[in-house]
C-alpha cells in the first residue's frame, strides 16, 4: 500500500515513516474497498452478476485507482452482453495504468476485431429500435427485433428481460418463464429478472382455491386437476364401483359372443378362400420359375464379367493415385469446398483441409490443372479473411503462453493469408528469435522496418536486430 502524501510505502504502523502523516483512515478505506472487490469477486464466480456489480462499484467509490476491480467490473458487464460499459471501465482502466495493464488485451480483444464491432453496433441499434416499438404499443415488432438482438448477442441481459415483459404484456406465460431461464443462467441473482419470474410462476401454477372447500358427507368424488395453457383443465372421476364390476361383465359377454361367431360362421369361408388364393399363387410361380431361371444364368454370366472390369479399373485407378498427385489433390480440395458449403463458419475443418493441401508440397503442385489453380484462389479469396483471423488468434495466444513451436506455423498461416496483417509479421519474428533462430528473425525484423517505418513494431525489430549483431 502506497503513501497518498508522498508515495512511500506504509508500513504496519499507522503513520507514515516517510513523511509522518497520519493513514490509519485511509488504511481502513483502502481494506474496505478490497473487502468490496473479494465480494465482488466471489458473486462473480457463482453467477451472481448484479451483485458483483454493487459490490465493485462500492469498491471503486472508496477507491477509484482500484485496477483490478475496474478490470472485473467490466468483465461482468461483458458477460452480461453490457459491451459499451465493458469498454468504458476498460479504458479508464488503461489511463490509469498504462503499462502492464490486461485492459490492452480486453480492449485489443473488441476493437481489433471489426466484424465484432459491427455486430456491437448492429445490437445496440436494434435495442433502442426495439425500446422505440415498446413506446409506441408495437409489440410484435420489439419482439422481432429483440429476436435479432438475441441472436447477435445471446447474452444481452436487459435484451432477455424485456423480450419476456412483452410476452408477460401478451400473456405467453411459458415463453417469458423460457426467457427468464435465460436470464437467471446468466445472471443467477438479478432482482428484475426474479420479480418477473415469480410472476410468470404464479400464473403458471395451478389454482388452488377450491382446496379448501367442504365436501359433501358421503361423497367419494375425486378430481384430476392439471394446467393447459393459460386454464385449468378440472375432470371429475364419477365412476362407482357396481358400475365398473357391470361393465367388465358385459365386455367379458360381449367378447365371448363375437369369438364364437368368428369361429362357427366367419372362420371356415375365409380358410377356403386363403386355401384358393394360395394354390393360384403356387401354379402362377412355377410357370415363372423356368424363365427366371435362364435369365439369372445370364445375370450371374455378366455379373462375373462386370466384377472382372471393375478389379482391372481398380488396378488401373491405384497404380493413377500412386503416380499421380492430381487426383488426391481435387479430392483434398473438394472436401475444403463442401465443407465450406454446408459449415462456412466452421473455419477449423476448412482450414484442416487446406493444410493436407499444402502438405502435399511441390511434387502435387506439378499436377494441379488450372481450373484446380482457379477454385483454389476462389475458396481462399472467400474464406481467406476467416482464415488469417483464425491463423492469428492461435499464434498469438500461442506466443503469449511461450508455445513458439505452435505460434510459428500458425502465424506464418496467418501472415500468407493476409500480407498486410503486420502483428503477425512481428509476432512471427519474434518467436524466432525466442527460439535462437536468428538468421530468418533478421530477414523477418528487416521486412517489418522496411513495411512499416514509424510503428512500434518497427522500433521493437531495431532493438532485436541490435540484440542479434551484439550477440553476434
Amino acid at each position: 500500500m502506497i503513501c497518498y502524501n508522498c508515495g512511500c510505502r506504509l508500513s504496519e504502523h499507522n503513520f507514515c515513516t516517510g513523511c509522518g502523516v497520519d493513514v490509519s483512515l485511509y488504511k481502513r478505506i483502502m481494506f474496505t474497498s478490497n473487502r468490496f472487490y473479494n465480494d465482488g469477486l466471489e458473486k462473480a464466480s457463482v453467477r451472481d452478476l448484479s451483485g458483483a456489480i454493487v459490490s465493485l462499484r462500492q469498491s471503486l467509490k472508496l477507491n477509484k485507482n482500484h485496477i483490478d476491480a475496474r478490470n472485473l467490473l467490466g468483465l461482468v458487464y461483458f458477460e452480461m452482453g453490457e459491451v459499451v460499459s465493458a469498454l468504458s471501465e476498460w479504458v479508464i482502466s488503461k489511463n490509469l495504468r498504462p503499462k502492464k495493464n490486461i485492459a490492452d488485451d480486453y480492449i485489443d480483444m473488441v476493437q481489433n476485431n471489426q466484424s465484432r464491432l459491427d455486430t456491437i453496433n448492429q445490437t445496440i441499434k436494434k435495442y433502442n429500435q426495439a425500446l422505440q416499438y415498446c413506446y409506441q404499443d408495437s409489440e410484435d415488432l420489439a419482439v422481432i427485433q429483440l429476436k435479432k438482438v438475441l441472436s447477435y448477442n445471446p447474452k444481452y441481459v436487459c435484451a432477455h428481460q424485456l423480450l419476456a415483459l412483452l410476452y408477460i404484456q401478451t400473456e405467453e406465460w411459458e415463453k417469458a418463464y423460457r426467457e427468464l431461464q435465460k436470464c437467471c443462467q446468466i445472471d443467477a441473482n438479478n432482482t428484475i429478472t426474479l420479480r418477473y419470474m415469480k410472476e410468470v410462476e404464479h400464473m403458471l401454477s395451478p389454482e388452488e382455491g377450491t382446496k379448501n372447500a367442504p365436501k359433501k358427507r358421503g361423497s367419494s368424488e375425486k378430481i384430476v386437476r392439471y394446467q393447459s395453457g393459460n386454464e385449468t383443465i378440472i375432470q371429475p372421476l364419477n365412476v362407482k364401483e357396481h358400475r365398473g364390476v357391470s361393465s367388465l361383465l358385459n365386455l367379458g359377454l360381449g367378447v365371448i359372443i363375437g369369438v364364437a361367431i368368428a369361429c362357427f360362421l366367419i372362420l371356415p369361408g375365409r380358410i377356403q378362400s386363403a386355401k384358393a388364393d394360395i394354390n393360384k399363387d403356387l401354379r402362377a410361380v412355377s410357370e415363372q420359375s423356368d424363365a427366371k431361371t435362364a435369365t439369372i444364368d445370364e445375370l450371374e454370366q455378366k455379373v462375373q464379367k462386370l466384377t472382372d472390369e471393375k478389379a482391372l479399373l481398380s488396378e488401373e485407378l491405384a497404380s493413377y493415385q500412386g503416380t499421380d498427385g492430381t487426383l488426391q489433390a481435387t479430392d483434398g480440395l473438394m472436401m475444403a469446398v463442401s465443407a465450406y458449403m454446408k459449415a462456412p463458419d466452421d473455419i477449423k475443418a476448412i482450414a484442416d483441409y487446406l493444410e493436407a493441401l499444402d502438405e502435399e508440397g511441390e511434387e502435387a503442385e506439378e499436377h494441379k490443372t488450372d481450373a484446380f489453380t482457379s477454385l483454389y484462389d476462389s475458396l481462399v479469396a472467400t474464406v481467406g479473411p476467416k482464415l488469417e483471423e483464425y491463423y492469428y488468434n492461435i499464434g498469438y495466444s500461442s506466443f503469449r503462453s511461450e508455445d513458439y513451436d505452435t505460434a510459428i506455423p500458425n502465424l506464418e498461416r496467418a501472415y500468407r493469408y493476409n500480407n498486410t496483417n503486420g502483428d503477425a509479421l512481428f509476432y512471427l519474428g519474434e518467436s524466432y528469435f525466442y527460439t535462437e533462430d536468428y538468421d530468418t528473425a533478421k530477414k523477418i525484423f528487416a521486412q517489418v522496418i522496411d513495411d512499416y517505418p514509424g510503428t512500434r513494431k518497427a522500433s521493437s525489430s531495431e532493438t532485436h536486430l541490435a540484440e542479434i549483431n551484439n550477440a553476434g
